[in-house]
């Protein structure tokens, strides 16, 4: 598998797993905007730069 954080943005569930959350408790994370998000069409993508700055791996 190819690492997700090597890609401009990933999915809720892919950031969530590397939080270590549930499909569902990231959703809820995502909309509670505990995780970063942007809309890309229908869907909510992390960007992975935002997710590793508020990891503090940036």
């Amino acid at each position: 598998m190819p690492d997700p954080l090597a890609r401009p943005t990933i999915s809720v569930p892919e950031a969530g797993e590397l939080l270590g959350l549930k499909r569902s408790s990231s959703y809820e994370a995502a909309h509670r905007g505990d995780i970063p998000t942007i809309p890309v069409g229908r869907q909510l993508r992390v960007p992975t730069a935002k997710l590793l700055a508020m990891l503090g791996l940036a």
